[in-house]
C-alpha cells in the first residue's frame, strides 16, 4: 500500500528576480530569447505551463516547486518536504502540479491555489525507484517512470497505486501521450522506446534503428509521431505510429548530446543539447535547424515545454529560466 501524506511548510514569495534579454543571432527578426535568475529554485530543471501566463518549475537541488509568473517577475517558492529532490512536472486540467519526487520516493500534488502539497509515496518494497517523469492518459490516470526499473500508475480519484517491473530493467526515462491516446516512454539505459496498454498495463518495446542511441526523452507531434531525445548518438528521431517507420537528424555541430525534447503546436521540434550548450530548433518541413546559445557556460537546460508562440526551458546549471518567444511566423 501506498502512504498519502500531507506536508506542512513554509512558502516563501519573492519578486523581481534579475532580468537579462538576449536576441538569438540564428534569427535575430524572428525570435526573442529572454533569461530569468531565480536563485530561490536550485537547479532549476523541468518546466510546464501553469496557466494564466505562469511557469512551473522543479528545484531538484533544494527540494522545491516554482510558480514563476514572467508578467511581473513574481517567484513562489513551495518547499516540497525533508528530503525532497523533484525531477519532473505536469499539469492536469483542473491545473494542480503532478510532480515525480525522486527524493521522497512519491508522486506530489501541489493545488495551483492554496499551493498545499500532497504526496503519494511508492509502496515500500519499491524504494529507490528513482522516478523521472509523469504523464496523463486519456482517462485522467497518471502514468509514470522510474530509471530504477520501473513504471506504474497512479488513479488520482481512489489514491491506488500500481508499480511494475519494466521489461528490459534499468532506463525508463521521458513519456508523451499521442493525440491518439497511447502512451509512451523512452527508456535510457535500455536504448528504446516502449508503448504501454492502459487498458492492461503491458508494455511493447519499439527499437530505433540506432543502436545504443540513449533514448532519453519523448514526445508526440499532432501527427501521432514520437519524437525522441538520443543523448549517446546526438540524434533526433520520430516514430510515426501508425506508419510504423523511423526518420533520423543528427543535431548540428561536433558531438552533440541531446537531452530534451518538446513538440509545439505548429509540430516545431525543440531540443536541447549539452555539448553545444543550446536549445536547438528543428523545422521538420524545412528540414533545418535553428540553435540558440546559452549566454552563460553550463546551462544544462532539461525538459522543455511551452504554449503557443513561446518555448520554456530551465538552466538547471545556473538557476535560471530561458523562454524563447517567435516574433514572426517562421
Amino acid at each position: 500500500m501506498h502512504r498519502r501524506l500531507f506536508v506542512k511548510l513554509g512558502m516563501i514569495t519573492l519578486c523581481a528576480p534579475q532580468l537579462i534579454t538576449r536576441r538569438a543571432a540564428a534569427n535575430e527578426n524572428g525570435f526573442k530569447v529572454t533569461y530569468f535568475d531565480v536563485p530561490a529554485i536550485r537547479g532549476s530543471r523541468d518546466v510546464t505551463a501553469a496557466g494564466e501566463g505562469r511557469i512551473w518549475v522543479c528545484g531538484q537541488r533544494n527540494g522545491t516547486l516554482g510558480l514563476f509568473d514572467p508578467r511581473d517577475q513574481n517567484l513562489r517558492v513551495i518547499p516540497l518536504g525533508e528530503g525532497a529532490a523533484p525531477h519532473g512536472v505536469i499539469t492536469d486540467k483542473d491545473g494542480a502540479a503532478w510532480v515525480t519526487e525522486g527524493g521522497q520516493n512519491a508522486i506530489a500534488r501541489v493545488d495551483p491555489i492554496s499551493l498545499k502539497v500532497e504526496l503519494f509515496r511508492l509502496p515500500a518494497e519499491r524504494a529507490n525507484a528513482n522516478l523521472n517523469t509523469a504523464v496523463f492518459d486519456q482517462a485522467g490516470v497518471l502514468w509514470f517512470t522510474g530509471q530504477n526499473g520501473i513504471y506504474g500508475r497512479f488513479e488520482p480519484k481512489t489514491t491506488r497505486m500500481d508499480v511494475f517491473d519494466a521489461p528490459r530493467g534499468r532506463g525508463p526515462y521521458g513519456m508523451t501521450r499521442t493525440p491518439s491516446g497511447e502512451v509512451w516512454y523512452a527508456s535510457l539505459a535500455g536504448n528504446h522506446i516502449a508503448r504501454i496498454d492502459t487498458g492492461t498495463a503491458k508494455v511493447s518495446i519499439v527499437e530505433p534503428p540506432t543502436a545504443n542511441q540513449g533514448a532519453r526523452r519523448v514526445w508526440t507531434d499532432s501527427k501521432n509521431r514520437v519524437w525522441v531525445s538520443e543523448w549517446n548518438s546526438g540524434n533526433v528521431s520520430a516514430y510515426d505510429t501508425v506508419a510504423r517507420t523511423w526518420q533520423t537528424w543528427k543535431l548540428p555541430g561536433d558531438r552533440p548530446r541531446t537531452y530534451s525534447v518538446y513538440v509545439d503546436d505548429k509540430d516545431k521540434v525543440w531540443l536541447t543539447d549539452f555539448s553545444a550548450n543550446a536549445i536547438v530548433r528543428f523545422d521538420p518541413e524545412a528540414q533545418a535547424f535553428t540553435s540558440f546559445a546559452s549566454d552563460k557556460a553550463g546551462a544544462n537546460v532539461r525538459q522543455m515545454d511551452g504554449r503557443p508562440g513561446e518555448a520554456w526551458g530551465g538552466e538547471s546549471g545556473q538557476n535560471r529560466l530561458v523562454r524563447i518567444q517567435i516574433q514572426t511566423p517562421a
